[in-house]
């Protein structure tokens, strides 16, 4: 099964940026709408963007303007640009394919901390 590995958090300050990797282990990426969701302590996991094999993206009404997803199919790479980060976009940030069978798929994720 294809794995995928997120990389680039840390702690920031508000209105810094970062890019955050997702990186997976077979070109079988390139066939996946990917998606990036984000979960904060104590709260419901939230999808945030989405791109599809052709690049065609969606971003969640409170990232949008401010996030940007993108991916290198050559790389079997997706990636997350974060600009004007705050402290509400503290969570651990995680990515997969947006499909049912994917369902219950979670990688590690990586953390992004928001603070002063």
């Amino acid at each position: 099964q294809v794995q995928f590995v997120e990389s680039g958090g840390g702690l920031v300050q508000p209105g810094g940026s970062l890019t955050l990797s997702c990186a997976a282990s077979s070109t079988s990426f390139r066939i996946y709408t990917m998606a990036w969701y984000r979960q904060a302590a104590g709260e419901q996991r939230e999808l945030i963007a989405t791109i599809t094999p052709d690049n065609k993206t969606a971003h969640a009404d409170s990232v949008k303007g401010r996030f940007t997803v993108s991916r290198v199919n050559t790389k079997n790479t997706m990636y997350l640009q974060m600009n004007s980060l705050q402290p509400r976009d503290t969570a651990v940030y995680s990515c997969k394919p947006q499909a049912t069978n994917w369902r219950d798929y979670w990688g590690q994720g990586t953390q992004v901390i928001v603070s002063s």
